[in-house]
């Protein structure tokens, strides 16, 4: 067993040992980072078997798409006795800005602009305050939220947002992006992925696990994170750190992985600029 072998082991045992998996949202990261390039269909079989790399039983990988299938996230296609998962449109849809988050190589780019918005209604719905946090927007109290750059695309019924411009951010006003607590989650995942920064010749299968693992851990910091511009945060910050190596990670495990996902019967990428792309542009957050 190589070293890097070993620290993917400990990898899948740290997933494990973070309370009750997850398996559906696990499923998630395998779609928006392997399948969408790749047709966006995938054989239940090949689920099972990129999952089962991570130690996930295929009875609980079948009990997690049905629960995707039954919120809207997937649907299920039959050929014969095969079955076949790809994303609704509600899944693409709700992919498409945090995709832009993931694999951004560097913080965006700012023209000034600020979105606020208002949820409507008195009661606070937590999936439209789960969908405006993974869309960038703090919580500034009350029904408020804010939002570095113009209005995301896909927001909730209940919600009314505007625009304007303006970049003096006083203190208290910056406090509520909570900086310290995201600095903490960056610093993790540096002593977590720092020594699989050059991976080496890894098998494909451990490849293809610790490139799920990766964008698994990444997603769920990066997400958390409204991603501030440069021009708003403090010298040297982590978050900059934490981002140059997930890409370097990241192109060091592609070549096994996607070795693994051709050898598992998907479709070759369908836009393979897309995915040399990953990690290597800004994102622009005003357009």
């Amino acid at each position: 067993m190589t070293s890097a072998t070993s620290q993917i082991d400990q990898h899948i045992a740290r997933l494990h040992g973070n309370g009750r998996l997850r398996v559906w949202s696990l499923i998630i990261t395998f779609f928006g980072d392997a399948v969408a390039l790749r047709g966006g269909r995938v054989a239940l079989s090949t689920l099972q078997d990129a999952m089962g790399v991570l130690n996930v039983e295929p009875g609980a990988v079948r009990t997690a798409l049905s629960r995707l299938a039954s919120e809207g996230w997937v649907e299920r296609e039959r050929e014969g006795r095969l079955s076949f998962y790809k994303l609704s449109d509600q899944g693409k849809a709700a992919f498409d800005e945090p995709t832009k988050r993931i694999y951004a190589g560097a913080a965006p780019d700012w023209n000034g602009q600020w979105t606020v918005a208002i949820q409507t209604r008195d009661k606070a719905d937590e999936n439209a305050a789960a969908r405006l946090r993974n869309q960038g927007f703090v919580a500034a109290g009350g029904r408020a939220w804010l939002k570095v750059g113009r209005v995301a695309q896909g927001l909730p019924d209940d919600v009314f947002a505007i625009s304007g411009t303006g970049s003096d951010l006083p203190a208290p006003l910056l406090a509520l992006w909570e900086l310290d607590d995201h600095a903490a989650h960056y610093s993790a995942f540096i002593a977590d992925w720092q020594s699989l920064s050059a991976p080496g010749d890894l098998p494909p299968a451990d490849c293809m696990a610790a490139r799920t693992l990766l964008i698994h851990d990444w997603r769920r910091i990066v997400l958390r994170d409204p991603g501030l511009p440069d021009t708003l945060l403090p010298a040297g910050w982590i978050g900059q750190e934490a981002r140059s190596l997930v890409g370097q990670v990241y192109r060091g495990l592609l070549p096994g992985s996607e070795n693994w996902l051709d050898a598992n019967g998907l479709p070759a990428p369908s836009r393979p600029e897309a995915l040399k792309r990953r990690f290597n542009v800004l994102r622009n957050i005003a357009s």
